[in-house]
């Protein structure tokens, strides 16, 4: 059965615990190969950007799972971002790739609703998350998304066709991850040291640990304590083997503390577990984690010095009229 019509779920409910309702495509063919997706119905060529590809092939394992008769999460606009007349694998077991996003989901949502006042939100992402539409964020949330903008772009173009909103009283910010100065950009559009924020990290591209130290060292330098940095990262920075050992849980406790950060590896198996779910793979890529800030941020410490120094200055006032 070939796809004919590949339609967005718009205006449906948003959180999977709600009854949902959603138009599925008329027909759809069916796959056993991820790669065939990426290739054939992508049509991405070696001389063409492999972040949109990767990007894309994340956005297909989203609408995979929406489609599933009892998924982890529904991604109401996954289908109008992939292209139309690819093949859906129907599957019956959980990919990697989408625990993690319920993971990474349920956490941002329980951490952001116990915020008061303005909340930050930094999405570091692969530039087609759509979690700033189809998450129902709490009034005064602030969106950073944080991505390649090739990717971001075509994705907004499909998303803006089909009437996607940010919710109502929250704002959303796009900071190309090709910027000069992704902290500064982020300072730019009004991000505040002096609040707490969580970040998140999915998707974004990680080639080499130098990046990864890069991305560290901005949370550290932005996040303000007690902030929570949660995401997956590729197991291949750590240079491990299959599964998560003692010396990568040492590794990534030593790397994050470096930058004040205490982390703790998160079990993909755990997770399916608690949510009684299956893996389609015991085999996973990436590294999933929660990473809490101990540090002040470098907005907090200059908060701090400025009032040390008016401390100082007003002793040195008193000291002088005593003489």
């Amino acid at each position: 059965m070939k796809l004919q019509h590949f339609q967005c779920f718009v205006g449906f409910a948003r959180a999977p615990s709600i009854p949902i309702a959603y138009v599925r495509p008329s027909s759809f063919s069916i796959s056993t190969s991820k790669r065939k997706f990426c290739v054939s119905a992508l049509k991405i060529t070696d001389n063409e950007d492999s972040l949109l590809l990767s990007a894309s092939s994340s956005v297909y394992l989203r609408y995979q799972e929406t489609i599933r008769s009892e998924p982890l999460f529904v991604d109401p606009f996954a289908g109008c971002i992939i292209p139309p007349d690819v093949e859906i694998e129907v599957v019956q077991h959980v990919h990697p790739y989408c625990l993690a996003t319920k993971f990474i989901d349920d956490k941002l949502l329980r951490t952001v609703s116990h915020i008061d006042g303005v909340k930050q939100v930094v999405l570091l992402t692969d530039g087609m998350d759509t979690r700033p539409y189809r998450i129902s964020w709490p009034a005064s949330t602030i969106i950073f998304d944080v991505s390649p903008e090739r990717a971001f772009n075509i994705a907004s173009e499909k998303l803006q066709d089909v009437g996607a909103k940010i919710p109502r009283s929250c704002l959303f910010f796009h900071i190309p991850s090709e910027s000069s100065s992704i902290q500064q950009s982020l300072q730019l559009k009004g991000f505040n040291g002096t609040r707490p924020s969580i970040w998140a990290l999915q998707g974004f591209p990680i080639m080499t640990l130098s990046i990864l130290q890069d991305i560290l060292l901005m949370v550290s330098s932005l996040a303000m304590k007690d902030s929570y940095f949660i995401g997956e990262l590729p197991a291949r920075i750590a240079n491990t083997k299959v599964g998560i050992n003692v010396d990568t849980r040492q590794w990534m406790e030593k790397l994050f503390m470096s930058f004040g950060f205490r982390v703790e590896i998160v079990s993909f198996e755990g997770v399916a577990r608690s949510l009684n779910k299956e893996l389609a793979s015991r085999h996973c890529d990436n590294i999933l984690f929660v990473a809490e800030k101990l540090r002040f941020s470098d907005d907090q410490m200059e908060t701090w010095n400025r009032e040390l120094q008016r401390i100082e200055d007003e002793g040195d006032e008193e000291g002088f009229e005593e003489l």
